[in-house]
């Protein structure tokens, strides 16, 4: 969960988590549409898809007991270089090094890295760094750090913590940094031109329309398919279209479903963004039900309100859902 998600959005959705799903057991023989569930509004859901994947291997492979090994632990699904040192090091105290985006400020700034971290002799440096701080970690024997002490998970989880808490990418709060004296960066007087990211990738603006289509209090959804963005997921029938011109709505909606828009007016406007993406969907109520024919071939389903809730849909499309149950 904290893949791609900061700690405190992540923490109602762990204690909801291991409330239905206490045990590495239980998540391998999950329900897909439970695990979706119970992750929705996390985002990103090829990580739980992979976490249940992973799950199954453990109880495959490893007897259902999370193995320690580092290399076992890189070969789980989902489970990259970052992960597996992370869990290996604050887990298990192993001497393995990390590299997520907060530690990467950390390490840019206080050996004033002026190269693209995400070039990749420049990144390669980088975990050659950590991996020479956590390894003399490991072999630190102070009196502060007793010979019990988790040194190597103590060492990762502080540079991560400095990262996010002092070492900020914007006006980062030297003064309380315990590193300022060894901080290169600081020395310079140009923390905030480290890590140098280069230029941001230009935003790119995408239209959509929904259809809510409504018979006998029931609505018309599908579910994504597999190997797609959002596999899995339920949406309501949508289209992509260049402009919010009505003429070409209308167009749009006959020869996607065979259907008319009922009203100009959207039920609903979404506004939603997904890394570079700035995605505006719009909800247009249609004046009749597509043909058994269209709905057979485009495997849609008719659901109730309490149905559509009980379901996983994407975050845009979850908006349209709750626009209709306030109405």
């Amino acid at each position: 969960m904290l893949q791609q998600t900061q700690v405190k959005t992540v923490i109602p959705y762990w204690e909801r988590w291991l409330s239905k799903l206490p045990t590495i057991q239980s998540l391998a023989e999950a329900d897909s549409d439970l695990i979706h569930k119970l992750w929705e509004g996390l985002g990103y859901y090829t990580r739980v898809r992979n976490l249940q994947k992973a799950a199954q291997e453990i109880v495959a492979r490893h007897g259902g007991v999370f193995p320690r090994e580092h290399a076992s632990i890189l070969e789980l699904p989902g489970i990259g270089p970052y992960t597996a040192g992370a869990i290996s090091s604050i887990a298990f105290n192993e001497p393995q090094p990390i590299l997520d985006g907060n530690v990467i400020r950390v390490l840019t700034r206080v050996f004033a890295i002026a190269e693209n971290p995400r070039e990749k002799s420049t990144n390669k440096e980088l975990w050659n760094l950590a991996s020479q701080l956590v390894t003399a970690a490991a072999g630190l024997k102070t009196e502060s750090f007793a010979k019990e002490t988790a040194r190597c998970s103590a060492l990762n989880q502080s540079l991560m913590e400095l990262g996010a808490l002092i070492c900020t990418p914007r006006q980062p709060d030297c003064p309380r940094c315990p590193l300022r004296a060894q901080c290169r960066a600081h020395e310079l007087h140009r923390e905030e031109a480290f890590p140098n990211l280069g230029p941001r990738a230009a935003a790119t603006q995408q239209n959509y329309v929904a259809l809510v289509i409504k018979q006998r209090g029931r609505f018309l959804v599908r579910q994504r398919p597999a190997g797609v963005v959002n596999a899995h997921l339920w949406e309501f029938p949508n289209f992509q279209t260049a402009a919010y011109v009505q003429n070409e709505l209308t167009d749009l909606a006959h020869k996607n479903l065979n259907l008319a828009i009922a009203d100009s007016k959207p039920i609903c406007v979404v506004k939603h963004s997904i890394t570079r993406y700035r995605i505006t969907l719009q909800a247009f109520s249609a004046k009749a039900a597509p043909s058994d024919k269209i709905i057979a071939l485009l495997k849609l389903r008719w659901l109730t309100l309490e149905e559509l809730h009980a379901l996983t849909f994407t975050s845009a499309h979850k908006k349209i859902l709750l626009c209709l149950s306030a109405v």
